[in-house]
């Protein structure tokens, strides 16, 4: 709440020189009241625009880059320090605090509401550089999150100047009334985030929004209120500024659209067919067509690809069907791939599949090429599928309702998905394996990631279950598939690691009755399992909820 004006003590300095004179309110062209009012509505606003800059590039950077945890901490942290410095900084533009805010507030603009646009374009074009430009992304991140960070940090001891400008006030005052407004706005700018500019105007365009929002709110309360304190040339370079500043978002938001699809041919490829961005994740589908194979990236990821999914699939699958298997429960697999694979045994009676994401199981029916890929999976009236997060779904499901558990779901290093790989959640898996059931587990590269993979056969161990160790290779370059949304670089082979698990010993074998699978073989088999031993890690505690190992 807004404290009432309160005097000064007679005789306390002015923290000013007004220019006509020692001390004394600014001359405005309205009631001093109404000023102030006028100053703590653009603090509001500021606010809420300078939080908007944070979690654009908070979300920006996970999109692009892959652990959310590590590009939050770093996004947050070096703009709380530079928040610091700008507010240091500020404290020789207290002289001049209408020019120095005006100043600011269209360099923040522009700075701002154009990094989503650059931040996207350095990862489009230049993202699989390699060599020393391979962090240049990251450094760009840094960059951009220091820079707004010293704008932010500029804007309250400016602000208090002004306020004080407007009436003298006694400090405590003055500051508790600065930061009411400052705090109620960033309440309104990290709601209108998620909940307004993400779902109807997207990262790139609500981004430049908000930093026209803020040209022309940070211009006006300037030349609006405190004109007289500016000299004619001030006024007019202010004036440039802001027009520029404005014209200059205003052609970004006109060509946005070309730019995104521009971008995105540059990071998928020119065969891009579907691009949205659901609430879960962003869902890309390349190819398919003209003889050309399809691929699918969620979040950036390659998930799916037809030159070899096959061998990612039946690894998965197959093992885990030597036994009785009439009742399956498929974690993720929302393209349907997983339960092709589960169909093609003839005595399966009913095949569960729990997809978070609505959007591509919709395209796993409707999308002519994945829903031939998939050989119409979902449409098999042994198919239910839900849409619900797997963790949630899995902690209201009946014990021992299942014989097999497939859990085909993102890398555990990925942060949505590490509780996904956590202790708890494989003790809710082996809650609802019926006696004799066997877990499946997808658990990364093992080559590339022997530590990742390990950890996770360390963790399904400690909920109880013995464990197999597999792995298979022929996986494509070209894209990363764990955290980073990066291209996968590494030398070492490209492959994928499983883990099979029951209360008693599994072996990997295919069953003798069951179909013969088009890659998979018992000796490919075997020696899938021979070489994931090979690379074990020993001591390696299990990832919890609350301690995460990945």
């Amino acid at each position: 709440m807004i404290e009432p004006h309160a005097t000064a003590p007679p005789g306390s300095p002015p923290p000013w020189n007004a220019r006509g004179g020692p001390g004394g309110p600014a001359p405005l062209p309205v009631r001093p009241g109404t000023g102030r009012f006028l100053v703590l509505a653009g603090v509001f606003v500021c606010a809420a625009c300078g939080l908007v800059y944070e979690l654009e590039l908070v979300a920006l950077a996970s999109y692009l880059m892959g652990d959310s945890v590590t590009q939050a901490s770093v996004v947050l942290s070096v703009m709380v320090f530079a928040m610091g410095l700008g507010s240091l900084a500020a404290k020789r533009l207290r002289l001049l605090a209408a020019a120095g805010f005006g100043a600011v507030e269209a360099t923040l603009a522009l700075v701002g509401g154009c990094s989503a646009m650059a931040l996207y374009a350095v990862f489009a074009w230049t993202g699989d550089w390699g060599g020393m430009w391979a962090s240049g992304p990251r450094c760009l991140l840094v960059a951009f999150s220091l820079a707004t960070g010293l704008l932010i940090g500029a804007e309250v001891p400016l602000l208090m100047e002004l306020i004080q400008r407007v009436r003298r006030q006694d400090a405590g005052g003055a500051v508790a009334d600065l930061f009411a407004a400052d705090y109620v706005g960033a309440l309104v700018g990290g709601l209108a985030f998620p909940f307004l500019l993400l779902p109807f105007l997207g990262q790139l365009t609500g981004a430049l929004l908000t930093g026209a929002v803020n040209a022309v709110v940070g211009g006006a309360l300037v030349l609006g209120l405190f004109r007289r304190d500016l000299t004619r040339r001030a006024r007019g370079l202010l004036l440039l500024g802001n027009a520029l500043v404005l014209a200059a978002l205003a052609s970004a938001a006109v060509l946005v659209d070309d730019f995104e699809r521009a971008a995105r041919h540059a990071v998928y490829g020119s065969e891009v067919r579907v691009a949205l961005r659901t609430g879960v994740q962003e869902v890309v589908l390349a190819g398919g067509t003209d003889g050309r194979p399809l691929d699918l990236f969620l979040d950036g990821r390659l998930r799916v690809s037809e030159r070899d999914e096959l061998r990612y699939h039946e690894a998965l699958v197959h093992p885990a069907m030597t036994g009785p298997h009439a009742r399956v429960l498929v974690l993720g697999g929302g393209d349907g791939l997983a339960a092709r694979e589960v169909l093609r045994h003839p005595t399966v009676d009913r095949v569960d599949v729990v997809e978070v994401d609505a959007e591509v199981v919709r395209l796993a029916r409707t999308d002519p090429a994945l829903s031939a890929l998939n050989q119409h999976a979902f449409g098999d009236p042994r198919v239910r599928v839900t849409t619900r997060d797997a963790f949630g779904w899995l902690r209201g499901a009946p014990p021992m309702a299942y014989d097999v558990v497939v859990s085909d779901l993102p890398d555990p290093g990925i942060t949505a998905s590490t509780k996904l790989y956590s202790q708890e959640f494989y003790g809710l898996a082996r809650r609802v394996l019926a006696p004799g059931g066997r877990l499946v587990v997808h658990a990364g590269p093992v080559a590339s990631s022997p530590r990742v993979y390990w950890t996770v056969e360390r963790t399904v161990r400690a909920a109880g279950l013995r464990t197999a160790p597999y792995r298979t290779g022929g996986r494509q370059p070209g894209f990363a598939v764990g955290a980073d949304r990066t291209a996968d670089r590494s030398r070492a082979p490209l492959d994928w690691g499983f883990v099979l698990a029951a209360r008693t010993q599994p072996r990997p074998r295919l069953a003798a009755a069951g179909p013969r699978p088009h890659v998979l073989t018992d000796t490919s088999l075997a020696a899938g399992e021979r070489a994931a031993l090979g690379t074990r890690i020993a001591g390696l505690p299990a990832s919890t909820l609350v301690h995460p190992r990945y």
